[in-house]
């Protein structure tokens, strides 16, 4: 297993900053941000200017380009149009994964807030059918589509997204496990997690947390809980609730043994834990003492 830092961790630092900062601290690979107007963040229509600078700098540090994230959802709308943009977002997200050599792209299974039980089966035929089309795209590419156990989509727990991959039966269409994820939204634990999905999964988010007291989870957006709604505080990895030894004992068991992708998520909770310089190094400090 390989060790990547997420850009998501860096909102201080610009993208080749957090490159230099992953190298600083030890790590294999860099997963960035695809948004405009974040710092730490390829814009979504960037120019090869912009894309050859990241990439520079990633061959001089000796990191590699392993996840492209974009924001983009709505593969699932019944509205064509609305439907065929987020397509079009990310084959363009391909392109810049060819450009530089990363191979796999962050994908949300659509969106659908918790409780909306409207034209489900249509929307998830859309879904399927916008997967299928960009699978094929990705394929071309040697570009792996990885579906995220995430809340507000049509993968929030790991016997929804193990089901949805399995439907679309494609093979550059697979699953990015996220314990985390599972956990605060009250899915399933990692053994249940592990035996349901394993075999989808082809990339691997850790981050940690610990509950609030007397809180419920629900979001109202699908990037991230507004503050009001949240029940976790996010932590250092080794410094939660969740068994990261643990699980990645299982995994490994499992045949697992891709990258661990640090989903630090200070971009949306700086007052939870501190610079990436000091807690992502802390995270992979005990990464690194599990996987040896």
């Amino acid at each position: 297993m390989k060790l990547a830092g997420h850009t998501m961790g860096t909102p201080e630092y610009t993208v080749t900053e957090a490159i230099e900062l992953f190298r600083k601290i030890g790590l294999d690979g860099a997963e960035i941000v695809i948004q405009d107007g974040y710092k730490s963040g390829i814009p979504c229509d960037c120019n090869e200017k912009i894309l050859a600078e990241v990439k520079q700098c990633a061959e001089a540090n000796g990191i590699e380009i392993t996840c492209l994230t974009p924001y983009n959802s709505h593969f699932n709308s019944l509205d064509d149009n609305v439907r065929m943009a987020e397509i079009e977002g990310i084959c363009k997200v391909i392109d810049a994964c060819k450009y530089l050599g990363a191979h796999y792209i962050r994908i949300y299974a659509g969106n659908l807030v918790a409780g909306d039980t409207k034209d489900l089966k249509e929307r998830l035929e859309k879904l399927i059918e916008s997967m299928r089309y960009l699978g094929d795209q990705a394929a071309k590419n040697d570009v792996t589509l990885i579906i995220e156990n995430h809340f507000n989509t049509m993968a929030v727990s790991a016997k929804e997204s193990a089901e949805l991959v399995k439907e679309i039966n494609h093979p550059a269409v697979r699953i990015l496990y996220d314990q985390a994820n599972l956990t605060f939204t009250e899915n399933e634990g990692y053994e249940e997690a592990i035996s349901i999905q394993q075999q989808y999964v082809s990339y691997m988010h850790v981050k940690d947390l610990v509950f609030k007291e007397g809180v419920g989870f629900t979001s109202s957006e699908v990037s991230r809980p507004d503050e009001s709604e949240r029940n976790v505080y996010t932590r250092i990895v080794g410094e939660g609730i969740l068994a990261w030894p643990d699980i990645l004992e299982k995994v490994k068991e499992k045949g697992y043994d891709g990258w661990l992708s640090m989903e630090y998520e200070r971009r949306w909770h700086p007052d939870d834990i501190p610079d990436a310089s000091i807690g992502m190094k802390k995270s992979a400090e005990y990464l690194k003492k599990i996987i040896s």
